[in-house]
């Protein structure tokens, strides 16, 4: 059982690499990709570099799963290894409970956590099995709460300093750099460079023997002398390439890149195979001193991390880099939260607390300019005069903000390794660009609301994870202690189902994604073509969602009838994500807008109208399947037999009216324009008629309360949404003809 145990945890280490890195590491890539400063493989190359130099010198941090959050010597060597094994087949489930829902998740918190849990699991089984030893004797609490502290702590610091560093740097530069940077870019360059040399060489490679110890002695007890020392060289030498007409700015970011590559794996290699490498060692003791021993207090000492092992993990996170396709799809939301795009992120939905928030920073600010003197507001703000969409390009911020982003995460990570305290690299980068992003202005009054929300779902996902990372690893430990062998096969059997499970899901998203992004452009891209092209790209997707309407509202009627509630709840889903991307176009469509040539603009209000036609339409459509749904899923009264009959011929009116819409639409001829009308019009006749019968009905007979209002309801939004199919076919129309 005890080599059963040792060989699951080495495969569950192998997975945590992988899951790990295209959750977390892809961190250290974002402010790469975001500014564009290379091809996707320089960057990547880079990267790995530094990924590999990071792992090989990365053996400290084992001692946090050996004795960080708790004392190996109270544990014999069969509970070590129940708590080690009970602490990662937890970690699975905590990783696809969260990841079914949809919440945020962090690799070094439910590291922390869950050998916490696992440890008071044990502790608490041997309490109630009548050993006397008092439960905080087997947790090293106060290492714990530094640890927990530290992470708390960088959260705060990470987004102070990413915000004071990206002020000063703009108040010195402004977005047009260029000009001022040529004259002090080789200095403020040098700045960063010397603090990410003097952190991830001199601290993070002391151990590492591959720099000489009288030069490491020198530098502690000369720190601020070598600094400067530091900056004069890197300065010297960025000058003199700068000279040579190289772009700085690039080597910065990549030399950043470079670092925090390095910081990460340095700091995050723990959370993957800390917990089975200490497993690894604690089999090997046993192997020396035999299964009985009594205590594990061996683990408490330092130690060594075999060399093989760690280039091992390294190249499976530099494979996992290179190939996994949801790496490069997670940093999306971090770019979308600190982009330089007003209109980026509004598809969120805002929460109370962050409109508080905006309105009490409006008024702060309002205060502030107040006492400030105009002639320093007026040499602010233009300090802060952002770049337009052709200056700007299509990149998410520019380089000076890339390199101030990489700056702050890969010092403070690296000071966080050096204090061997297990920071949330998730965290600090993700708090860092969005303080750099906020002294930037990107959270414009357009997307404060919803930038805030994002970064208070972030950092509510670290609490979630702790709570549940905690309890679920208390529970499994207990049971692996109590259920024995029979409990272990059992639990490993289910973690592995889950994975499958879930690898099987994740790659069926995938092909779903894939799929939906073949029709890569939107309504409003329409705008960039010519306007033969526009014209039939632009009536193929009004189509489309045309179809997609008639599709939903006809099976959610019939489902209503049938009490379906399957049908309905997948109706629900394809509404809302309708109702989501017609609201998200609204917004993608305004840069565009601004872009327009005075020849089109004669039809641009008409691509504005139909998207805004569109959007109106789903939102009726989401207020008949959200009712539908929850009556049904509520097991209200389902409808009678008249209002069954009656919502039947309204079904067939409005498909009817809806198919002729989209034969217009697909062959764009509107001749048939008037007969629409009268179908139109007599379809909201004959709803009239069936409010008044309905109404008759309930003055005699009564019934169900919630199936009437349902009744009303599905009858009024339907008079809405045809409403606005007729003005869509109309503007389309208009458009046709101008065109």
């Amino acid at each position: 059982m005890d080599l059963f145990i040792v060989i699951t945890l080495a495969l569950l280490a192998v997975m945590g690499i992988v899951v790990g890195v295209s959750n977390d590491a892809v961190n250290f890539l974002n402010s790469a990709f975001g500014s564009k400063v290379a091809k996707k493989n320089v960057i990547l190359t880079v990267a790995a570099v530094g990924v590999m130099v990071g792992v090989m010198t990365s053996s400290g941090m084992m001692d946090v799963a050996r004795s960080g959050v708790f004392y190996p010597g109270m544990f014999s060597y069969k509970e070590i290894m129940v708590l080690f094994l009970g602490m990662m087949l937890s970690n699975i489930i905590l990783l696809d409970i969260y990841n079914s829902l949809g919440l945020p998740t962090s690799t070094t918190v439910s590291l922390v956590f869950g050998l916490l849990g696992s440890a008071l699991a044990l502790a608490l089984y041997n309490v109630w099995g009548g050993d006397t030893t008092a439960i905080s004797e087997y947790i090293n609490s106060a290492n714990a709460l530094g640890i927990v502290s530290g992470i708390l702590l960088s959260v705060v610091l990470a987004f102070l300093t990413g915000h004071l560093l990206m002020y000063i740097s703009r108040i010195i530069f402004s977005f047009r750099y260029h000009k001022i940077f040529n004259r002090f870019g080789a200095l403020w360059c040098g700045v960063t460079l010397a603090g990410i040399i003097f952190f991830a060489v001199f601290k993070g490679l002391k151990s590492s023997g591959l720099i000489p110890v009288e030069l490491i002695e020198y530098v502690n007890n000369n720190t601020f002398l070598s600094l400067v020392i530091l900056w004069a060289a890197s300065s010297a030498l960025l000058w003199i390439l700068q000279r040579m007409k190289v772009n700085i700015l690039r080597v910065s970011i990549l030399a950043g890149t470079f670092s925090l590559a390095l910081a990460f794996a340095g700091n995050d290699l723990v959370n993957f195979i800390g917990v089975p490498y200490a497993g690894y060692d604690s089999y090997m003791l046993a192997q020396e001193h035999g299964t009985d021993i009594a205590s594990m207090a061996a683990l408490s000492e330092p130690t060594q991390a075999n060399f093989f092992i760690m280039c091992a993990a390294g190249l499976v996170m530099v494979i996992t880099l290179f190939t996994s396709k949801k790496a490069m799809r997670v940093i999306e939301t971090e770019r979308k939260l600190s982009s330089q795009d007003e209109t980026s992120d509004t598809n969120a939905e805002a929460s109370p607390i962050s409109r508080g928030i905006v309105r009490a920073s409006r008024r702060m600010n309002d205060g502030l300019a107040a006492i400030t003197p105009n002639s320093v507001k007026e040499f602010i703000n233009r300090r802060f005069t952002p770049l337009t969409a052709e200056e700007r390009g299509d990149v998410n911020y520019d380089l000076i903000r890339a390199t101030v982003n990489l700056t702050a995460a890969a010092i403070l990570i690296s000071i966080g390794t050096q204090l061997k305290l297990p920071l949330s690299t998730t965290y600090v980068v993700f708090m860092v660009s969005m303080g750099s992003s906020l002294a930037d202005r990107a959270w414009g009054r357009e997307s404060a609301v919803y930038r805030i929300t994002g970064v208070m779902t972030v950092i509510m996902g670290w609490f979630v994870t702790a709570v549940g990372g905690f309890i679920i690893a208390l529970g499994v430990t207990l049971a692996l202690a109590y259920g024995g062998s029979v409990a272990i096969i059992g639990i490993t059997i289910l973690c592995v189902i889950l994975i499958i499970k879930s690898n099987i899901k994740s790659k069926k998203s995938d092909v779903d994604v894939e799929d939906e992004e073949l029709p890569t452009s939107k309504i409003g891209d329409t705008l960039k073509r010519s306007p033969e092209e526009a014209l039939i790209e632009y009536t193929e997707q009004v189509c489309a969602s045309m179809e997609r309407v008639t599709m939903i509202y006809d099976r959610t009627i019939v489902a209503v009838f049938k009490e379906n509630r399957k049908v309905l709840k997948d109706m629900v889903r394809e509404s809302e994500e309708f109702f989501q991307s017609t609201r998200q176009q609204k917004y993608d469509i305004m840069p565009l807008l601004r872009d327009l040539k005075d020849s089109d603009v004669s039809t641009g209000h008409y691509y504005v109208q139909v998207v805004d036609y569109i959007s109106e339409t789903s939102k009726a459509l989401l207020h008949i399947t959200r009712p539908c749904y929850k009556h049904i899923d509520n097991n209200h009264t389902g409808l009678n037999k008249e209002q069954v009959y009656d919502l039947k011929r309204i079904n067939d009116r409005v498909e009817e009216i809806f198919g002729e819409i989209n034969t217009m639409l697909r062959t764009r001829s509107f001749d048939n324009m008037e007969n629409v009308m009268t179908k139109r019009d007599e379809l909201f006749d004959f709803i009239d008629e069936v409010m008044q019968n309905q109404l008759r009905r309930l003055r005699d007979t009564g019934g169900s309360s919630s199936a009437n209002m349902l009744f009303f309801n599905i009858l009024t939004e339907t008079k809405t949404m045809i409403l606005h199919s007729r003005n869509i076919m109309k503007s389309l129309e208009h458009f046709v003809v101008t065109e």
